[in-house]
């Protein structure tokens, strides 16, 4: 029950369009303060949907997966990309809870196994331990930081000498194709003179057997400028 949610709930309406309440079948939401979103499962789960739109942070995501599996509910679960973490999520509520859940992101994580030998995460993790030796690598907010860090870098190289503000506001909407080591491959960061939105890509994932598997072609996520 914030802007985060709300704002969700707004872009799917508006996908939807037209078709929206007769698609939707409840909303349901909760406060931070909670300390269990279980009875909110109960609630959802007695509607009959078949698909479950989760829109919450990791500690909720984890035990929203941990109780449809206790309920033996079985939605299509989809869930935002704030909240995949296998560290900080779905070991939480249980690999094999955690089965079959979908999601779209455009980051790689660092406690997916599948980038244990993934070259940019090498560089990441590298850094990490010289750093910021016993930083909590499920915080995505670590491979989200090391990507922004780089794309300033990339930003202020293509400044050249000329480090003013105006120079630099213009290289940070010329990007052009810029992959962070901690991107998922694919996708890329582009800016125009419009279009201040630097991502606007994403990779459809499902969570198999204790990792994420990627899958389709990268999808556009254009925000409009």
């Amino acid at each position: 029950n914030d802007d985060f949610g709300k704002d969700y709930v707004v872009g799917i309406k508006e996908i939807f369009g037209e078709k929206a309440s007769s698609l939707i079948v409840a909303e349901e939401s909760y406060e931070t303060s909670e300390p269990s979103i279980d009875s909110h499962i109960v609630k959802l789960k007695g509607t009959g949907a078949n698909v479950f739109v989760n829109i919450s942070t990791p500690k909720f995501a984890a035990q929203a997966i941990k109780k449809i599996a206790e309920l033996e509910w079985k939605p299509m679960h989809v869930m935002t990309d704030v909240s995949i973490s296998i560290g900080a999520v779905m070991k939480p509520a249980g690999l094999q809870a955690s089965e079959g859940v979908l999601s779209a992101g455009y980051l790689k994580d660092a406690t997916d196994p599948q980038w244990k030998d993934d070259e940019g995460m090498k560089k990441f993790m590298a850094f990490v331990n010289k750093y910021m030796p016993g930083a909590d690598v499920t915080d995505t907010n670590l491979v989200y930081g090391y990507a922004a860090a780089q794309t300033l870098v990339q930003t202020l190289k293509q400044c050249g000498d000329e480090l003013t503000r105006e120079n630099v506001m213009k290289q940070a909407a010329s990007l052009k194709d810029f992959a962070p080591d901690t991107l998922i491959p694919g996708i890329k960061i582009n800016t125009g003179s419009n279009d201040f939105a630097p991502i606007e890509q994403l990779k459809m994932m499902q969570f198999k057997g204790g990792k994420w598997d990627l899958f389709g072609d990268v999808i556009s996520a254009e925000t409009g400028g």
